[in-house]
């Protein structure tokens, strides 16, 4: 695929040449996405979602992007892909068939539907490849306006690479500053509140970032009237025009079939943006959508004549055509003949890339059938397995699914037969090699992950006293900024005040306010921007005030930074540290543990649960030697108790994965995780009053569990299990019950039920006696071990009711 290029000083010959080469990027463009429209229509794609009627505006944009720049876009911006020579015909057919190689899908791998675009951030080992000699595009996610928090972090890493110092040796993700990163979002879309908290956020913060809205008047068959006030999103924005005394956007508008006017505007925008670090809002309008929304609907009932006719006419490509002729850098035969040629690539590069993709299949459709008629010869199920593999064999494109099942039923057929080791191991031998395919790089394959950290303990001086817990935190934190120049935190009361906590006091005043910076009440932003820097090489810690805030990123945190490497394979990573405080307080809405809610919406992303202070500074300082996201939930009720400090702050590391016993026992072992240990700790106290002696071990952190499975290993001591959570019962103790008796094969050792004790299905009422009554107690840790112990040996532990 040729680049789109500009020069600074150009003849029109060079002029004239590079006009039409753009023309013929965008007709390639088009012809992807009329040829695409029929592979799915004919079965041989599952869903396509396309680009065309944007084709010109994005070429636009390629002209004004640069070496360094990022691109947080949605699932329209081929052509741009295309024109900044990231995305070649073959490789836009491999993504619509969903190949699995990344090597013609380097999209995705075949995880993610065509139309969603990624450049490679990382080489084949996980680490960074020089970012500012590549242009960049962060991987792309369908949930709509989902892209925008992460564009507010690729800005700000400008910002923090401009103006903080000890960065100057981070050569490969910046040039002192001066990326800006671009911002494509459908018209509709603006109607997210993702998308206004990030403009606000922009403005506030102001950040290099020029922002795109790909304007066509429907939000797939909805007008606009439904979607934005006034039907005009420049319009209800103006108030964040800058001017003389107030910070803000420039904001621009342009019309989408006018090439000389969005190239111009382009230019200038991404000049303010790049020099000034002033955002950008480009609203590009009367843009139109050809074949409508997506393969799955046809837009024709819902737009009237007039408007079928209207887009007929003000289609960019055929304004392009028009502009060329009356401007004489074409004829209209020239430009004929450049449309020949571009549907004659486009078809060549389809049938290239189909091949490509059916091929690998129908090698190991021969190979299961070679195998199956050779098994059946001495089978007393010939006819069947025969019949099974005249129907596998004639498949013309076999799909993997097709082989496999065939395989596997044609197993049962030859249980306690001579073929069944040898099918049993070919089907063994077929899944280790393709489920990687499907399943790689949830976590980090690097040799930076998390599960091959060294544990260091911490150490003190013997005449240590014991302080108060968040100085533990603080004065940890004061050695990880001066440690690694690249970390930095921010969130709602983290800068001025040190955070609620006072984890942080006295960090600004020493580290600046970009390094220790208050945010604003926006909870999916600050995610957003710590997913941002982290994706171009700087350690944030992104901080949300209370575990229950959460749920305000949530969103964010499940469907783009937990899937990052996952929808890379690899490729991409965001080494993002959450930080935020929960657990055993009194109320609604500050003393949820949503746990349940989180491990099983943020797979791909670690879970972190200290009981203390030690043990999360700790978590810190392993986190920020690995490349892996993870979320830290610090006991909120636990930093005025007491804790000793340590000698090592910055150094030690507590392990990832890796439980503790904490009180050996021999009777039961009760896990659990944060502040209920300390209840649990105060009523095996009491048991033990009773010659009950139970084994306390806290899981640390929830993902990943017991990677060295200890619980199993307490569990064959004790024989007994309970499980202690103050989530909602079916929570995350349901998760830790079946971690140790499905995963770890616990049942095998139990004499009796195991058991969960969990709070009550609603949220904590207020007060100390809402929290009583609403959480696990002592009494309750006391009285569910109690009936374990009775149900076992009820001549010593006599019923209580």
């Amino acid at each position: 695929m040729t680049e789109a290029q500009t020069k600074t000083e150009i003849t029109f010959e060079d002029f004239k040449t590079e006009v039409l080469n753009d023309y013929k990027i965008a007709t390639i463009s088009r012809e992807c996405s009329l040829l695409g429209r029929r592979e799915v229509l004919t079965g041989k794609a599952k869903f396509g979602i396309f680009g065309d009627g944007k084709e010109v505006p994005q070429l636009a944009l390629a002209k004004a992007f640069q070496n360094g720049d990022f691109r947080s876009g949605y699932y329209r911006d081929q052509t741009f892909m295309m024109a900044i020579g990231q995305l070649s015909i073959q490789q836009f057919f491999a993504g619509l068939y969903g190949h699995t190689d990344l090597v013609h899908d380097p999209m995705s791998a075949g995880r993610q539907m065509g139309g969603h675009f990624a450049t490679h951030s990382l080489d084949e080992n996980g680490n960074w490849n020089n970012l500012t000699q590549q242009k960049n595009s962060s991987a792309d996610i369908s949930p709509t306006a989902g892209q925008m928090p992460r564009l507010l972090g690729l800005a700000q890493a400008s910002k923090i690479y401009r103006n903080v110092r000890g960065l100057e040796d981070l050569t490969k993700f910046s040039n002192a500053g001066n990326e800006v990163a671009w911002g494509t979002i459908g018209n509709a879309s603006t109607s997210e509140g993702l998308f206004f908290e990030t403009i606000n956020a922009a403005g506030v913060l102001q950040v290099p970032m020029v922002m795109s809205v790909w304007d066509d008047e429907y939000g797939i068959s909805v007008h606009a009237r439904h979607q934005t006030t006034k039907e005009n999103i420049s319009e209800i924005l103006k108030g964040f025009q800058r001017d003389e005394e107030n910070n803000g956007y420039e904001i621009m508008t342009v019309k989408g079939w006018d090439y000389p006017a969005l190239v111009e505007a382009y230019q200038k925008a991404g000049a303010i943006a790049r020099e000034q670090h002033v955002p950008v809002l480009i609203h590009v309008n009367e843009l139109t959508q050809p074949q409508g929304h997506s393969t799955s609907g046809s837009h024709e009932r819902y737009k009237n004549a007039e408007r079928l006719a209207w887009e007929a006419q003000f289609d960019c490509l055929a304004q392009m055509r028009i502009w060329l002729v009356d401007n004489n850098l074409a004829t209209a035969e020239e430009l004929e003949a450049i449309d020949e040629q571009a549907k004659k690539e486009v078809l060549e590069g389809k049938k290239a890339a189909w091949t490509a993709f059916v091929s690998p299949m129908k090698e190991e459709q021969q190979e299961l059938v070679s195998l199956l008629n050779s098994i059946a010869e001495t089978s007393s199920n010939k006819v069947f397995i025969e019949k099974y593999t005249a129907e596998l064999a004639s498949i013309k494109e076999p799909i993997r699914k097709d082989i496999i099942t065939t395989a596997r039923k044609v197993l049962r057929l030859v249980v306690k037969e001579s073929g069944q080791s040898q099918l049993a191991t070919w089907i063994t031998n077929y899944t280790n090699k393709i489920q990687p395919k499907f399943s790689s790089h949830l976590f980090s394959q690097s040799d930076k992950t998390v599960l091959g950290a060294t544990t260091v303990a911490p150490t003190y001086d013997e005449s240590a006293e014991e302080v108060d817990a968040r100085l533990v935190l603080r004065d940890n934190f004061d050695a990880i900024f001066n440690k690694y120049p690249e970390s930095l935190i921010f969130g709602e009361d983290a800068g001025n005040i040190g955070d609620v906590n006072q984890g942080l006091e006295g960090m600004q005043e020493k580290y600046g306010e970009l390094r220790v910076a208050d945010a604003g009440i926006r909870e999916a932003t600050i995610l957003g921007q710590g997913i941002g820097m982290a994706m171009r090489g700087l350690r944030p810690i992104a901080e949300i005030q209370y575990l229950d805030y959460l749920l305000y990123a949530i969103q964010i945190m499940s469907d783009d930074l937990a899937t990052l490497q996952y929808r890379t394979q690899g490729r991409q990573k965001a080494p993002l540290i959450i930080r935020t405080r929960g657990h055993r307080l009194e109320g609604i809405w500050h003393s949820g543990s949503p746990m349940g809610m989180i491990i099983n919406a943020i797979r791909g992303i670690h879970v972190l649960v200290p009981r203390n202070m030690t043990k999360a500074a700790g978590f810190y300082n392993t986190l920020l030697e690995t490349d892996e996201p993870a979320l830290v939930v610090e006991c909120l009720n636990g930093y005025r108790l007491k804790e000793k400090m340590p000698t090592n702050l910055g150094e030690f590391k507590t392990p990832i994965g890796v439980v503790e016993t904490i009180k050996e026992g021999s009777d039961i072992t009760v896990v659990s995780y944060g502040s209920t240990l300390r209840i649990i700790e105060q009523a095996a106290k009491e048991l033990l009053e009773v010659g009950i002696n139970v084994e306390i071990i806290d899981a640390q952190s929830l993902l990943p569990f017991d990677v060295n499975h200890d619980c199993v290993k307490s569990i064959a001591k004790t024989n007994r299990l309970l499980v202690v959570d103050e989530d909602v019962p079916g929570g995350a103790s349901a998760y830790l019950l079946q971690q140790i008796i499905d995963e770890q094969n616990g049942y095998q050792y139990l004499d009796s039920q195991p058991q969960t004790l969990a709070a009550k299905a609603h949220r904590p009422s207020y007060g100390t006696d809402g929290d009583y009554f609403s959480k696990p107690s002592a009494e309750d840790v006391f009285e569910k071990v109690y009936a374990i112990m009775h149900e076992a040996k009820p001549e010593l532990y006599p019923s209580l009711y």
